[in-house]
């Protein structure tokens, strides 16, 4: 059954997305100095271009562990008839904290990388069981220098045991396109459709302008970016889901 023949006798097109902070929409607010929700995040804006309802489930801090229980359970209550999938941020990171005070100790990620693989594929194999269509989200691109400036808290001796234990501030970028290109593979092993945000924002000279002083939240900008490449693989693949047929971008100038 393709695609499109499991939409078109719906009257209510109904979407999950299921992620972590990225997808709730938290920013780093400069003014305030602390995370805050973005009204016009990329789900808020692609909720005005699709027909149906959007159900945001995304949390903040939400690792794959956590949000395949979540996902099962809301997918069952639910019933949508696409899941968009966005995780990886969290999975890849570690306990920053830990390692400053016992840089020469072995650290283990959030989710270990292995795992990861392997409940992404059970996350995809439970959504098409229940005959609802899965869609992969890549990570978008950190920027290691400010990322590592934010976990070492501008604290001398903390970054001086973080390097010691990375080696290289370049690795925590490494590190993090590991588990990106695990989302890859698992999409080609599974043949799941999936967004490649990672690439809407690399096309862009100086991605970094569209991160938080963290260095790895998208802000504003950023989150039309991603919106902007939903919204691209909505036309290309499902155009009929759009409002205005052609879902009209929000591009940057």
């Amino acid at each position: 059954m393709s695609d499109y023949s499991k939409f078109i006798f719906k009257n209510e097109i109904k979407y999950m997305v299921s992620g972590d902070s990225i997808s709730k929409g938290v920013i780093y607010d400069e003014q305030r100095h602390k995370y805050v929700v973005l009204e016009n995040n990329y789900v808020s804006l692609l909720q005005q271009k699709l027909k149906g309802a959007v159900h945001n489930t995304a949390r903040f801090g939400n690792t794959l562990m956590k949000g395949l229980t979540n996902l099962k359970k809301d997918v069952e209550k639910d019933k949508p008839h696409i899941v968009l999938i966005e995780y990886g941020g969290n999975d890849c990171d570690f306990n920053w904290n830990e390692i400053a005070e016992h840089p020469d100790a072995e650290h283990s990620p959030k989710t270990d990388f292995t795992l990861f693989e392997k409940m992404l594929t059970e996350a995809i194999q439970f959504v098409k069981s229940q005959q609802i269509v899965p869609v992969l989200m890549s990570l978008p691109p950190l920027n290691a220098d400010k990322y590592f400036k934010w976990v070492s808290r501008n604290d001398p001796e903390a970054e001086q045991n973080i390097l010691k234990w990375l080696g290289s501030v370049t690795k925590i970028y490494w590190w993090q396109e590991r588990y990106n290109s695990t989302i890859l593979k698992v999409s080609e092993m599974t043949k799941t459709k999936f967004i490649d945000v990672r690439g809407a924002f690399l096309e862009h000279p100086d991605y970094t302008k569209f991160l938080c002083s963290d260095g790895i939240h998208p802000n504003e900008d950023g989150h039309r970016i991603i919106c902007d490449k939903v919204l691209e693989f909505i036309r290309n693949n499902y155009r009929f889901l759009l409002r205005d047929g052609n879902g009209g971008g929000l591009a940057l100038e």
